[in-house]
């Protein structure tokens, strides 16, 4: 896809700089102030999964979990087309759009599921201009949003200081690897922090890393190895690769054979 020209960088510059304003750093809802999180009952998640090879055509994911049980309400997976150009820093400006339709769908067909909370992923406030995809999701939703990334963000200018823009965190103690929680929209850091803590059963909050297991609903232009490929890298110690098997089983953990009687994943 080509670069986009100077002068819509500059728009969205500003465009950026207007919805930040907007932000809201701290908590907004009764539950997040509550040791036990006491009256939330659902959390969200959206990703975007891309084809392999191909940066235009995409799986805008949307999953919807009991709290704390982590069980699944809804789910709604939606192939789209990307045509608005890829630059770092602006990721809001072309992933925001199909996963603000997905929570827009689930508000008309069922709005009583809506999510109280957004995982989002990807940064929030610990961003080159301090508005990550989780800002702009959560200002354009007003829904209270976090930001998980599951890499660090290298950002020039950042100093040691009184305030923090993200907390990396070891889901337990046996974790290696940490994930970087910042806030998106209406939570403050500590909430967002013990909120992911509280969600996490694997090193990711299931709500983001639900998407990893639904890839099943991709249709079949969806090259069969992508999935294969996502799980060698998410999980190399957990499963050996036998042979082709169905979607459902690819990449569960929880599984030594498929609910379909599919045995070509076993554990290591």
């Amino acid at each position: 896809m080509a670069a986009p020209e100077a002068e819509l960088v500059l728009k969205w510059e500003r465009e950026q700089a207007r919805l930040r304003e907007s932000v809201k750093e701290e908590d907004t809802e009764d539950w997040q102030r509550s040791p036990d999180f006491s009256g939330l009952e659902r959390v969200g998640g959206v990703d975007l999964s891309f084809i392999k090879g191909d940066d235009i055509n995409a799986c805008a994911h949307l999953v919807v979990l009991t709290y704390p049980h982590m069980k699944v309400l809804y789910e709604d997976c939606k192939m789209v087309t990307l045509n608005t150009p890829y630059v770092a820093g602006f990721l809001g400006f072309r992933e925001a759009p199909p996963l603000l339709q997905a929570l827009e769908k689930l508000k008309n067909v069922q709005p009583n599921l809506m999510p109280q909370v957004l995982f989002v992923d990807g940064n929030g406030l610990f961003h080159y201009r301090e508005f990550g995809l989780a800002c702009h999701l959560g200002v354009l939703s007003d829904l209270p949003c976090v930001g998980v990334a599951k890499n660090l963000l290298h950002v020039e200018g950042v100093v040691r200081s009184e305030e923090h823009q993200s907390q990396a965190l070891r889901s337990s103690q046996s974790s290696i690897k940490p994930v970087y929680v910042s806030v998106g929209h209406r939570i403050s850091l500590d909430t967002a922090v013990r909120l992911t803590h509280t969600c996490c059963l694997y090193r990711v909050p299931e709500p983001i890393r639900q998407y990893i297991f639904k890839e099943k609903e991709i249709p079949e232009a969806l090259p069969k190895e992508v999935t294969t490929q996502r799980m060698k890298m998410e999980y190399p110690k957990q499963f050996i690769h036998l042979e082709t098997t169905c979607q459902l089983c690819i990449g569960h953990p929880a599984l030594t054979s498929c609910t379909r009687g599919c045995t070509s994943y076993q554990k290591s």
